[in-house]
């Protein structure tokens, strides 16, 4: 991220419950009911993806009680996110299910990314939770490293720690393609537009609960129901291809 754009390096903490009616089932679990997102502003854009992920979870049929937190700071890669301890003081405190780890590789190296990601994954399985890694997308700014690149730097990832990853990056891709006029960036052409946000929080959604969010009632302000429904046909389709590693 650039600096100037976002908060210089201001911790944003905090908790958001949200009241919820009923558990999905899953398959011999409890569906996870408390997340927390680690990550930068890509993250913290569009007023959060916890925001719009504990919406989405109410909005499924039956609806799914969800607190979603967050540990989110501007500009921060996960190695930098590890040295200012908020986030690993916010896993070691707290009881979560899952917790949604997102990377902004061309801010830093695929070395440094694959070794605090392995730090951070050791922390949250230390403290009984679920990992999950946030595959984030490419950007003109820093073009150094291209999405296919970032891509494969989280397949390897995921290789070496047995974790999830939600490939939010590559759904981006793969909406533009069907619709090449929906702009998932925003006017700086590096942080997410609301279609970008939402797509992504469909994303991890399908990937923390295995489950197609199609026909789900959140429709955030500024989409249309019909674009809503193309982006969550696009999230679940994208999570199946990339697990069966078709994409």
């Amino acid at each position: 991220m650039m600096l100037s754009k976002i908060a210089q390096m201001v911790p944003i903490l905090g908790i958001a419950p949200f009241v919820v009616a009923a558990a999905l089932p899953q398959a011999a679990t409890q569906a996870p009911r408390k997340i927390l997102f680690v990550g930068d502003s890509f993250t913290y854009y569009q007023n959060g993806i916890y925001t719009h992920f504990e919406r989405l979870a109410a909005a499924a049929t039956p609806p799914l009680v969800v607190t979603a937190d967050k540990s989110v700071f501007g500009g921060a890669s996960l190695r930098r996110l590890w040295d200012l301890k908020e986030p690993v003081k916010a896993i070691d405190t707290a009881t979560y299910d899952v917790v949604v780890l997102q990377e902004d590789i061309p801010e830093t190296t695929i070395a440094d990314f694959r070794e605090y990601a392995g730090k951070f994954v050791a922390e949250v399985r230390k403290n009984r939770a679920r990992p999950v890694l946030f595959m984030a997308w490419a950007y003109p700014r820093l073009g150094w490293i291209s999405m296919a690149e970032i891509a494969q730097a989280h397949r390897d990832a995921a290789k070496e720690l047995n974790v999830d990853v939600a490939p939010v990056g590559l759904s981006w891709q793969q909406a533009s393609k069907q619709r090449p006029g929906m702009n998932f960036y925003g006017p700086d052409r590096e942080h997410p537009s609301m279609y970008g946000t939402y797509l992504a929080t469909c994303v991890v959604y399908a990937t923390i609960y295995g489950r197609d969010p199609n026909g789900f009632a959140y429709v955030p302000s500024g989409l249309t129901p019909e674009e809503v429904a193309f982006l969550q046909r696009i999230a679940w389709q994208t999570v199946q291809d990339y697990r069966a590693g078709l994409i």
